[in-house]
Parts: structure tokens; C-alpha cells; sequence
């Protein structure tokens, strides 16, 4: 009956494009697909919690110190996921023996289906490269992205589809983008209408650098994995990550990037105020040109309603990651978890709307 539910929305819901639904009729299809998703709630705790599991007791029986790529990114990493799922971790499972591991917990206020919001100005639509680390020489608190990813039509994890992934720097810049428009350099953020807050939108204007963007295929058990730095903010949006999904992609060798084909998810990911906080007040984080100007933007107060549209109309979906400490103290690092539920038919424009 879902399914049946599911596949008579779809088509509708594929003509709404990548953005957040903002007419009467937009809010009641998204609220169904909300509705029909539901049902996958307990894959996603059970999916996202046995990744934590998994990787904490392999920290904890062989890791002598913070894992290296090789060691994190291996093909064997999560080869126990299923097994996982219904066995009994440690009493008392910490991760280099220092922080303790939680379960994931999925709230009754909580869906699995991610809502498509904008991709914002800087998305590079060619020229991101395959790859896991996509920090290059960019300075900051190390990040490690664990991500999973469920089709909703079936609450199964979703193999090999590519999730590309772009973010600011520790200062808030973006690759590509160092410098405003000549004539809007002295322009100060919008103070009224849908953009109030945000500043005019930086040029591209150096095509070289990739930093702190990047893409790689789900492994077989649906999940992907990004080293990176935690991102820095800037004028009108909260602290965030871009994602998009493609089922159909391919591979160009010639520079290692990658060819998009049909896009089935355009989104945003963000974390906890009280982390965010923190962060702010360390080094390189600390020299943000913005700090003592207009300081950073609360979720709560993210432009263009992101944060919040990135809920869904309901609030039933959560755009926050789950993060634990990498070792005994912040300035190890972090490890964040998220899942999306991705509908994996769909099929969205690949270009910004605004």
C-alpha cells in the first residue's frame, strides 16, 4: 500500500524541481511523501547506529592512534554492517578508549526523507573530483564524514550512487570564490525580502581550486565516507555542508572528475549550535574577517528559511549530524554521523534556481 502510495506521488513530486516547497499544493505533497517515508525510521536507526558500532569496536581492538585514510576508507570497513545491526556491542564501547559511543535515536518527530532545498551559488557544475579527502591544504578542525544513504521506496541502502559534497572554508570562503564583485564590494547584506542577510553572491573567479569539494560512489552497504575540516561560516547562512546525489554519473579519466547524469537529491547538512559555538573559538576558526563585524548566523536564524526548510514542511526530517569526538579531546577531531533517505526515481534539474 506505501509503495503503491508512494509511486502515485512521485510524478508530481519530481515536477516541483530542487527546492523547497512553498505553495499549498507543494507543502501537501511533500508532507505525503513525508507520511509514505515514515516507514523507514527504524531502518535508519538500526543502519546508522551499526556504522558507530562497527568502526568503534574496530578503534578499539586494533587502532593505536587516529585513523588513517587507508585504515578508515578500506573496502572491509563496514563488512560486518548486517551482522552488526543485531549483535551486542561492548557494555562499555568508547572510542580510543576515551569517548563513549551512543546509539543513534531516531524521534517520533523525525522522518527519513531528506527535503530537496537549494544548492545555493557555488556549486561547480563541472570540475569536482572523485575523491575522499577533500580538504587539500585547507586548515581547520579535521571532520570525518560518515555518510549513509536509504531509498525510501524500499528502506534498503542505496549502492554506488555518487554523493558530491562542497563547503566553506574555516573563514568562510568558498574554492573559487575569494572576492566580491568589483561594483558590489562596498554592499552591505540585503535587509529585507527573501536574501536578508545574505551578502551578493561571489564571482568565480579562480577555476583551479577544488578544495573542500569532492565526490565518491556509496559502498556496497550505502554509505560514504569524506575526510574534510569542519566548515566556517559567513554572512547570513548558518554553518552547513552541500550535498547532491546521482544515481547515474561517470567517471571523466582525463582529470579524474566525473560526469553528472540524473540527480535524485539536492540538500544541506548542518550541526549543533552548542558545537558550533565552540569551534568558533578556536584557531583558524577565531580569524574569521566576519567575527567582530556580524558574527556568525544562528541556525535559527539561517537565510532563506534553509535550516529550517531543510526539515521538511512538518519538521519531520533532522539536517543535523550526529558527532563524537575522534579522541579524548576536541582538537582531534570529529567524526559525523548522518543518513539520508533519498528517493532514488526521482529526477531534479542540475542547475542553481536560487
Amino acid at each position: 500500500m506505501i509503495g503503491l502510495f508512494y509511486i502515485a506521488l512521485l510524478c508530481i513530486h519530481q515536477s516541483l524541481g530542487h527546492r523547497a516547497p512553498k505553495t499549498e499544493h507543494e507543502i501537501e505533497v511533500q508532507r505525503a511523501l513525508q507520511a509514505a517515508a515514515y516507514h523507514c525510521a527504524p531502518a535508519v536507526e538500526s543502519f546508522t547506529a551499526s556504522r558507530k558500532r562497527s568502526w568503534a569496536q574496530r578503534a578499539l581492538t586494533g587502532i593505536p592512534g587516529l585513523p588513517g585514510q587507508q585504515g578508515l576508507f578500506s573496502a572491509d570497513t563496514y563488512a560486518d554492517i548486517a551482522d552488526s545491526a543485531h549483535s551486542q556491542a561492548n557494555d562499555d564501547d568508547t572510542l580510543m578508549n576515551c569517548t563513549p559511543i551512543s546509539e543513534t535515536h531516531i524521534q517520533n518527530n523525525t522522518c527519513v526523507l531528506a527535503p530537496e532545498v537549494t544548492e545555493g551559488p557555488y556549486y561547480h557544475n563541472e570540475g569536482h573530483p572523485i575523491r575522499q579527502n577533500i580538504a587539500e591544504l585547507q586548515d581547520g578542525l579535521l571532520l570525518l564524514l560518515d555518510i549513509g544513504v536509504i531509498d525510501v521506496e524500499t528502506c534498503q541502502p542505496l549502492p554506488n550512487v555518487l554523493v558530491d559534497v562542497w563547503q566553506a572554508n574555516a573563514t568562510g570562503y568558498y574554492a573559487g570564490h575569494p572576492l566580491p564583485h568589483p561594483h558590489l564590494a562596498n554592499v552591505g547584506p540585503a535587509t529585507e525580502g527573501r536574501r536578508r542577510g545574505l551578502m551578493p553572491a561571489y564571482p568565480r573567479t579562480v577555476h583551479e581550486e577544488t578544495w573542500l569539494r569532492g565526490a565518491w560512489p556509496t559502498d556496497k552497504n550505502g554509505v560514504v565516507q569524506f575526510t574534510t575540516i569542519y566548515p566556517g561560516y559567513y554572512t547570513g547562512r548558518a554553518t552547513h555542508i552541500h550535498t547532491k546525489v546521482y544515481p547515474e554519473w561517470s567517471v571523466i579519466p582525463e582529470n579524474n572528475t566525473f560526469k553528472a547524469g540524473r540527480l535524485a537529491h539536492t540538500g544541506q547538512w548542518f550541526f549543533d549550535e552548542d558545537m558550533n559555538m565552540v569551534i568558533d573559538k578556536m584557531h583558524p576558526y577565531i580569524t574569521n574577517p566576519i567575527k567582530d563585524i556580524r558574527g556568525r548566523t544562528r541556525n535559527s536564524q539561517d537565510s532563506l528559511n534553509i535550516f529550517q526548510d531543510s526539515h521538511g514542511p512538518e519538521g519531520k526530517y533532522n539536517p543535523i549530524f550526529k558527532v563524537h569526538l575522534l579522541g579524548g579531546v576536541l582538537s582531534q577531531g570529529l567524526v559525523a554521523y548522518i543518513t539520508m533517505g533519498v528517493n532514488a526515481s526521482a529526477s531534479y534539474d542540475n542547475f542553481w534556481k536560487g
